[in-house]
């Protein structure tokens, strides 16, 4: 009899992420590229806890070094991600320029809610629907442009209000926004 994180896994596509490792094992930068690759083959674009062990087994890499990567480079996730990306550089030079506006604007015009303590220096938060998904990171390091957003993997610098209006009105949310 199989355990849940084993037919978790074989749902995930373990014929995949054997074949990625298989493909990448050995070449420089292995582990990241194996990661990508893994998240970009799953649906809702993260890394499930399970794969992540199965890769630490078959790459004989300790899970904790795992979990650094995951959780040191801003394109992994760990949860479910929606069909849609936002993502607010919280940077310095970002901050500066109007970021934390255009969070606001973000999560408003998403319906999305900050935390009860208005904390949204770390954030990743999908929409009830499951579509788009709002995060914030550190730095993009294009702080000549700022204050930058990406839109589905799209960098915009020099964002204001009405910039960042056009560019969520492109998602595709089966509709446009309301």
């Amino acid at each position: 009899m199989q355990s849940a994180a084993s037919q978790r896994l074989q749902t995930f596509d373990q014929a995949f992420v054997d074949s990625v490792i298989a493909e990448r094992t050995g070449r420089p930068g292995a582990l990241l590229g194996i990661l990508q690759k893994v998240q970009e083959h799953q649906p809702a674009q993260y890394l499930p806890t399970e794969v992540l062990e199965y890769i630490a087994a078959k790459t004989a890499t300790p899970l904790s070094r795992i979990y650094g990567v995951v959780t040191f480079y801003a394109l992994f996730s760990l949860a479910p991600q929606g069909k849609n990306s936002v993502c607010i550089c919280r940077g310095t030079a970002c901050h500066t320029r109007g970021s934390r506006d255009l969070l606001e604007q973000a999560m408003m015009r998403l319906g999305l809610q900050q935390d009860q303590d208005g904390e949204t220096e770390s954030l990743s938060v999908t929409t009830p629907d499951g579509l788009t998904t709002l995060r914030t990171v550190a730095c993009f390091g294009q702080c000549a442009l700022a204050p930058v957003v990406e839109v589905n993997h799209t960098i915009f610098g020099h964002m204001n209000e009405r910039s960042l209006q056009k560019a969520l009105e492109t998602l595709d949310l089966g509709g446009p926004l309301s």
